[in-house]
């Protein structure tokens, strides 16, 4: 996995872009884990064969979405934080 200290449920976020067949997707991250999104792009373009944009935008909480992602024709939002958030 790309960082041992956070547990980023990747095997979730793997699941989620199989099951809504996501070709393309964008990830949001506070700033903690931004310096760790290339190497979570990668695991999960590696793992899923999809193309994975990196919103570099600011995330101020679970209530802060990327939701400009749409315009960039995303098929799917996958934002990381530090509580879980039920959708």
């Amino acid at each position: 996995t790309p960082d041992e200290t956070y547990d980023l449920e990747l095997d979730k976020a793997v699941a989620a872009i199989q099951e809504q067949q996501a070709k393309s997707v964008v990830i949001q991250l506070p700033d903690g884990l931004k310096s760790r999104a290339k190497k979570i792009a990668d695991e999960l373009t590696s793992r899923t064969g999809c193309d994975v944009t990196i919103w570099l935008g600011s995330n101020f909480g679970a209530c802060d979405l990327a939701l400009h992602a749409r315009s960039l024709g995303a098929d799917l939002l996958i934002h990381f934080g530090h509580s879980e958030w039920r959708y």
